[in-house]
C-alpha cells in the first residue's frame, strides 16, 4: 500500500461544486479540513469541481471564495492555497488516466440508454437471485460488455452517445495482481481515521460494489469518481475529509488508485449536517445557505458553533 510515513506533512482539501450557494453542511467540511491541516502545520486547498457545466457557474464560484472568507472571520490564519484548481482546467490529467485505463483493456463503450438498463434491470429482478445492488441502487447488469471490437468501433464512429464504463472484474483482478507484488493477500485497503474494521484503523476495500462504474461520457471527459482521485495525487493531498455519504465512493477510488499507481491518502468520514428534519442539508436549502445567514445577520462566529465547530 503507497500510504506515506505517519509525520509527512498534512494537505488537506475542501472541494465544493460552483453550482449554487455553500450551506452549513459546506461549512463544517471546510472547517474540518482546514482545522486538521491546521493542527498538523499543513496546507489546506481549495479545489473547484466544476465538470458539470450544465450546472456550474462563474459566479457562485465567486460566492463560494466571499463565503468562506466570511466564515473564517476571526479564526487565524484561516486561509487556502493558491491557486485555486479548477476541474475544468485540469481536463488533460483526466484524459490521460483514462487512455492508461483503456491501454490496460479496462474500459469499454457503453451504449445503453437509462430506459434500456432500467429495462434489463427490471428483467433481471424477477430471476431467481433478483438484480444486485450496489451503494447507488441496482447495479449495470454489463448488457454492452460482451460487444466486440468492430461493433464497438462502427457504433462509435456511427456517433452513438456511449458512456466509458470500467470492466470492475477485470478492474479487480489486475489490481489483486499488483498488489500482491507488495503484499501476499493482494488485499485493497485504506486508513480512515473515522472508521474502523478490526481496531486497526484499516479498511478492506471492496469496489466490486459498485459494479461496472461510468468513468466518462462521449460528451462529459470525466466523472466524480476518476476525476477526485487523479486531483487528490496531483495536488499532494495526504489526508481527505469529506462526509460520511462518500465513504462508499472510497472503495473505487483506492482500486483506481492502484490501477493508475496514485498515492494514497488517508481518509476521515465526518459526519454530517442535518436540518431540523433530521436529513442531509442540500445546496437547494436556502434557510441554511451562508449567504442566507449573512443576510440574516448571523456572525461568522455564530454559524461555525451551527455547523458544529
Amino acid at each position: 500500500m503507497n500510504t506515506a510515513p505517519p509525520d509527512r506533512m498534512i494537505v488537506t482539501r475542501f472541494a465544493p461544486s460552483p453550482s449554487g450557494h455553500l450551506h452549513l453542511g459546506h461549512a463544517h467540511a471546510a472547517l474540518v479540513a482546514w482545522d486538521r491541516a491546521r493542527a498538523g502545520g499543513g496546507r489546506f486547498l481549495l479545489r473547484m469541481e466544476d465538470i458539470d457545466v450544465g450546472r456550474c457557474r462563474p459566479e457562485f464560484e465567486q460566492d463560494i471564495i466571499d463565503d468562506l472568507a466570511w466564515l473564517g472571520e476571526g479564526l487565524e490564519d484561516f486561509t487556502w492555497q493558491q491557486p485555486v484548481r479548477r476541474q475544468s482546467d485540469c481536463l488533460e490529467d483526466y484524459a490521460a488516466a483514462l487512455a492508461r485505463l483503456d491501454g490496460m483493456g479496462l474500459l469499454y463503450p457503453c451504449f445503453c440508454t437509462r430506459a434500456h438498463i432500467r429495462a434489463e434491470i427490471e428483467g433481471a429482478a424477477s430471476a431467481p437471485h433478483g438484480s444486485p445492488h450496489g451503494p447507488d441502487g441496482p447495479l449495470y447488469p454489463g448488457t454492452c460488455r460482451g460487444l466486440g471490437g468492430e461493433e464497438r468501433q462502427a457504433r462509435r464512429e456511427g456517433g452513438e452517445s456511449y458512456a466509458l464504463r470500467l470492466d470492475m472484474a477485470k478492474a479487480v483482478e489486475m489490481a489483486g495482481a499488483r498488489m500482491r507484488e507488495v503484499k501476499e493477500d493482494g488485499g485493497l485497503e485504506w486508513r480512515d481515521l473515522g472508521r474502523d474494521d478490526e481496531g486497526k484503523g484499516v479498511i478492506a476495500a471492496r469496489p466490486e460494489i459498485h459494479g461496472d462504474v461510468v468513468l466518462a461520457r462521449k460528451d462529459i471527459a470525466t466523472s466524480y469518481h476518476l476525476s477526485v482521485t487523479v486531483d487528490d495525487h496531483v495536488q499532494g493531498v495526504s489526508l481527505v475529509t469529506r462526509g460520511e455519504d462518500l465513504f462508499d465512493a472510497t472503495h473505487l477510488h483506492r482500486l483506481l488508485q492502484a490501477l493508475l499507481g496514485l498515492d494514497v491518502p488517508d481518509y476521515h468520514h465526518h459526519r454530517l449536517i442535518t436540518g431540523a428534519d433530521g436529513k442531509r442539508l442540500a445546496t437547494r436549502d436556502q434557510a441554511a445557505s451562508l449567504r442566507g445567514l449573512r443576510e440574516g445577520g448571523v456572525t461568522p462566529a455564530e454559524a461555525r458553533k451551527m455547523a458544529g465547530f
